[in-house]
Order: C-alpha cells, then sequence, then structure tokens
C-alpha cells in the first residue's frame, strides 16, 4: 500500500485508540472516582450503596482497559514498547489497583473482614488512579527528566484523582438519595475546582515549558480551535456548578462528562501528530499497513458490540438505586 493509505490507516487507529481511552476514562473513571470517595465514610452502611451504585457496571467499563491495551500493542507496536519501558512500575501499579479492586468488591461483604476489604477497594482505586495520571504526565511531557517535569506529573496525578473524584461524585448524585447524595453535592463542588486548577496549571506549564506543545500550539488554526475549546470547559464548569445549585440530578454528571471530553480533545490536538511528544510520531510508531487493515476489520466487528451493550447496560440500570439507597439517615 502507498504512503497515503498508510498514513491515512494510522491517523484512523490513532483516532480510534484516541476514543477507546474517552470510554475507559469516562466510564471507569467514575467507578474509580467512588472507589477513592469510599475511603472517606465511616458508615459501612453508606459505603454499601456507593459500591452498590457500581456493582452492575464496573466489570464492564474495565474492558475498555484491555482493549485499548491490545489494540496499542498491534497498532502501535513501537509506541507500546516505548512507554512499558520507560513506564513498567506506574502501568504495573495500576494493574495491582485494578486487582485489589476486583478482589475487595468480592471480599467486602466478609462478616470478620468487611472493613478491611472496603479500604482495600479504596486504596486499590486511589493507586489505579494515581497510576493513570503518572502515565499521563509523564508521556505529555515526552518522558523527560527533571524536576519541572516532575512537577508536571505530580499536578497531572493530583489532577486526574480529582477528576475521576469529580465523576464519581457526580455519579453518586445521580444515582442515590439522602445522605450519600447531599455529601456527594458537596464533595462534587470541592472537586470540580480541584479539576479545572491542575487542569490550568498544565496548561500554563504547556505553554510555557514545552518546546513541542508550544509549536505545536502556534501552528496555523490551532490555537483557535484551542481557544474554542477553553471556552465550552469553562461553561462546562459553570453548568456542573449551577446543576448543583439547582438540584439538578442527572446534570452534574453529563456537564462532567462534556469537561473531560473536551479536555481529551484538547489534549489530543496538542499532541497530534506525535504519540509521544518529541519522541515518536504517530507514522514512525504505526504497524504496517496491511496489519492495520487486518486490525480495522477486527474492531469494526468488535466495537458496535461493546458500544450496544455498554448503552444497554446503562439504560436498563438506569435511574436512582430504589432501596436502601437512602443509608445513613
Amino acid at each position: 500500500m502507498d504512503s497515503a493509505v498508510h498514513t491515512m490507516l494510522a491517523e484512523t487507529w490513532f483516532g480510534l485508540i484516541g476514543l477507546m481511552l474517552v470510554f475507559y476514562v469516562v466510564t471507569d473513571g467514575f467507578d474509580l472516582g467512588i472507589g477513592i470517595l469510599t475511603l472517606f465514610r465511616r458508615k459501612s452502611s453508606e459505603r454499601d450503596v456507593m459500591v452498590q451504585s457500581i456493582g452492575h457496571v464496573w466489570d464492564a467499563n474495565e474492558t475498555w482497559l484491555v482493549v485499548l491495551g491490545g489494540a496499542l500493542f498491534g497498532a502501535f507496536p513501537a509506541a507500546y514498547a516505548l512507554v512499558m519501558e520507560n513506564l513498567y512500575l506506574p502501568v504495573m501499579a495500576l494493574i495491582a489497583g485494578l486487582i485489589m479492586r476486583g478482589a475487595a468488591i468480592g471480599f467486602r461483604h466478609s462478616v470478620d473482614h468487611g472493613p478491611l476489604w472496603d479500604k482495600v477497594f479504596g486504596l486499590g482505586s486511589l493507586i489505579a488512579a494515581l497510576s493513570q495520571g503518572v502515565v499521563l504526565g509523564k508521556l505529555i511531557t515526552g518522558l523527560a527528566p527533571g524536576n519541572a517535569a516532575l512537577g508536571f506529573v505530580v499536578v497531572a496525578a493530583i489532577g486526574v484523582v480529582a477528576g475521576y473524584c469529580l465523576l464519581g461524585a457526580t455519579y453518586l448524585v445521580n444515582k442515590t438519595s439522602g445522605v450519600v447524595e447531599q455529601w456527594a453535592r458537596r464533595i462534587s463542588l470541592l472537586s470540580a475546582v480541584f479539576t479545572v486548577a491542575a487542569a490550568a496549571l498544565l496548561t500554563l506549564a504547556t505553554w510555557f515549558s514545552s518546546e513541542v506543545g508550544h509549536a505545536r500550539w502556534m501552528q496555523p488554526g490551532v490555537m483557535h480551535v484551542l481557544i474554542a475549546l477553553g471556552v465550552a470547559s469553562v461553561i462546562a464548569f459553570a453548568l456542573i456548578m449551577a446543576s448543583l445549585y439547582l438540584g439538578s440530578s442527572k446534570g452534574p454528571f453529563r456537564a462532567s462528562v462534556a469537561l473531560f471530553l473536551i479536555s481529551f480533545a484538547g489534549l489530543a490536538i496538542s499532541l497530534f501528530p506525535y504519540f509521544i511528544p518529541g519522541k515518536l510520531g504517530i507514522l514512525e510508531a504505526a504497524s504496517d499497513s496491511t496489519t492495520l487493515a487486518f486490525m480495522l476489520i477486527g474492531i469494526g466487528l468488535v466495537f458496535p458490540v461493546m458500544i450496544g451493550y455498554n448503552l444497554y447496560q446503562y439504560h436498563i440500570f438506569r435511574g436512582k438505586l430504589a432501596g436502601d439507597a437512602r443509608a445513613g439517615e
């Protein structure tokens, strides 16, 4: 196949992997956020409600991470190798955190050790979120060493934790009632402020300290799109605050998801055409055209099934929890 076709296939797969990442971050993001938030509730009845709110979806949400890893390995093996070579520890910590979560959900109903497994669930969620933040920060900085890059990674990790807490808290607003809902509304406000503050710091750091990022932003037309996305993010933040103030149940979560989507769009535009800024471009990292085309057929069959199943799942379990959803009152 000629270079134009190869470029088209590589960029298509870059977009598809980005889409898988969006699905994972949004769906498993609120799972992880709720897990982190369970660390701050003392009553087991309230933790039960929080876990119950995700009990029917958490394992399906993590499927997106499995598909994402497989797609990255097949479509961009050079990127997969570079990431694993340099980020082995945070990736292993991420997997360990997810294992802790899965085991804890299975054993948290133990009569003798239930509270202990609740802590394992919360800590596993926190470890997974922090690990993802470290990976994100390292990739954006192009795996650069030094204190400045370390500071960027720390802020990215805090931002991911705050963002997941925002998704988790607003999801609880949508799914629960009573004490848990009212507490989740307060946490949503705090998490939204921390999330936006971290995003603003990372944006400023990219502008002033990243030569690759600065050069990309200065390309014709890019800054205009980023400014539009910045305005959209401010609107999304305002909608989160307004919907929480007005007592909406669905509005806060929808606005939080919109904020994540806008932020991810800005990140994708800033990275393109690099897979890892200054280290590895999309075309350099991509497999040969035959492999990309063959994989495209496979994902074309799998993608609709996964998306359809997720949509059906959320449709079936829509609405607030019944029965003990008002635990703690």
